[in-house]
């Protein structure tokens, strides 16, 4: 009885150490396999495997393209009380155009009717055509020697061309521009504009206003039609009624056919705008 009851001792005593490695070695296994950043899983088969934790994906965000601003109402004007002079004889309009350039950016007035016959002696000596008239190179050549140059005489194709040009020119110099007008008969000056777009941002803007001296007025032309009173503005149509082509035969000058204008350039400027945005 004795060597039995030791038997089963010894059995039952080996049974829980077999038990009991059994438990610590499968609790050793799912404790050390197990990190923090991988989850794990324990399969039906006992094996332990390893389900990759999921990666953040950013979205692009797609980038914002700014809308392109619309071009902006823009208006100048170079004009003030007491700029504008008529012209005292029906031949003077050069001469007087040259006076109103220079008050238009020189504190002080020239006015006088002496002083304008001076500039219309000036102006035709240095003009050369059949009607011993002034032309626009005498006009330009006295505007550069009574120190309110650079001026050049140009001749523009297009007439949406030639506002935009004489728009920038006021623009970038603070100056007025000389137009011809009735085909080389006559002497405006362009004293401001407006457009959609300013022309120092803008390559595509677009003159809807001419602000114009007409030293003929009030007279005006039984042919062309009345002078505008000073610093009227016109609709780009409205000036196209007398600011046309020039006819080359009105004067042998070289150049093409076109808009012509007497154009203040940037080159030494000397003088100092009055540039009055509105």
């Amino acid at each position: 009885m004795t060597d039995r009851r030791r038997l089963v001792a010894g059995l039952l005593a080996l049974a829980t150490l077999i038990a009991a490695c059994t438990v610590r070695a499968e609790t050793g296994v799912v404790a050390t396999s197990a990190t923090p950043d991988t989850p794990s899983v324990l399969r039906g088969s006992g094996a332990l495997e390893h389900r990759p934790r999921p990666v953040a994906v950013a979205t692009p965000v797609p980038t914002a393209v700014p809308t392109p601003l619309a071009p902006q109402p823009f208006a100048l004007s170079l004009f003030e009380e007491g700029d504008f002079v008529r012209q005292y004889t029906f031949d003077w309009c050069v001469a007087a155009s040259i006076q109103m350039a220079h008050n238009l950016v020189m504190p002080t007035r020239r006015t006088q009717s002496d002083d304008q016959g001076q500039l219309w002696e000036m102006a035709r000596a240095r003009s050369s055509n059949s009607y011993n008239g002034a032309n626009p190179l005498g006009w330009a050549q006295v505007l550069n020697e009574v120190g309110l140059g650079p001026y050049e005489v140009v001749s523009i194709a297009g007439y949406e061309d030639a506002l935009r040009t004489a728009a920038s020119a006021i623009a970038d110099t603070g100056r007025p521009v000389g137009l011809v007008m009735w085909r080389g008969r006559h002497a405006w000056v362009m004293s401001g504009f407006e457009s959609v777009g300013d022309p120092a941002t803008d390559g595509d803007f677009s003159v809807t206003g001419i602000r114009v001296l007409d030293p003929l007025y009030p007279h005006g032309s039984g042919t062309w039609g009345p002078s505008p009173e000073p610093n009227s503005l016109l609709t780009p149509d409205e000036l196209a009624q007398q600011f046309v082509v020039r006819e080359p035969r009105r004067w042998s000058s070289g150049f093409p056919t076109g808009y012509l204008m007497v154009l203040p350039v940037n080159e030494g400027v000397a003088v100092l705008p009055r540039l009055r945005p509105i």
